[in-house]
This record gives structure tokens, C-alpha cells and sequence, in this order.
């Protein structure tokens, strides 16, 4: 049996050039060897034009992918089952849905 070791003291630190913005659109091209996510925030000005100023993207890893999908399935289930559903469908003026 090997001994039950304590885990290591974890430390978070923010680089000089961290942020934090606001994404409402998320575009997501695989390969191989990578996932990229592209995020970005998503302008309809009027029904017939629409802009996304994309602003950082990053690539995981397969695994690291993976372990975010779990984390975020986890996220969701909880928010769901403390504040309700989340629907994907737009709610409100429907004049802008064509």
C-alpha cells in the first residue's frame, strides 16, 4: 500500500497581462492535437447584421478539454438544480429571430 500523501500547497497567480471580459459567443474548430475556443462578444445591430468582435482564443489540449467539459457539466447541473433550467432558446422580442 502506498502511504496517503497530502497534496501539494496550490498557489494561483495572476500573469501582467491577465483579464477578464465578457463572451457571449464561443467558436470551437478541433484537431488532432488540440481544441481551440475563440471567444468573442456578439452585436445584432439590426435583424439582418450581426457582429462578433472576438478578443482572446485558446487552445487545450484533448485532456485539458475533457476536464473542462466535466467541470462545466458539473457548474450547470448545480446552477440548474439552485436557480432553474437553462433554456438555449432566445426569450423576449421574438422581431429579431428570423
Amino acid at each position: 500500500m502506498h502511504p496517503q500523501s497530502n497534496p501539494p500547497a496550490l498557489t494561483l497567480e495572476n500573469s501582467a497581462d491577465y483579464r477578464e471580459n465578457y463572451a457571449n459567443s464561443v467558436q470551437l474548430r478541433a484537431s488532432l492535437w488540440d481544441f481551440f475556443l475563440l471567444f468573442g462578444t456578439l452585436r445584432q445591430q439590426t435583424p439582418e447584421a450581426v457582429t462578433i468582435q472576438n478578443f482572446q482564443g485558446i487552445y487545450l489540449s484533448p485532456q485539458q478539454a475533457k476536464a473542462l467539459l466535466n467541470v462545466l457539466s458539473t457548474n450547470v447541473q448545480q446552477y440548474e438544480a439552485t436557480f432553474g433550467e437553462i433554456r438555449l432558446e432566445p426569450q423576449g422580442d421574438s422581431s429579431l429571430i428570423q
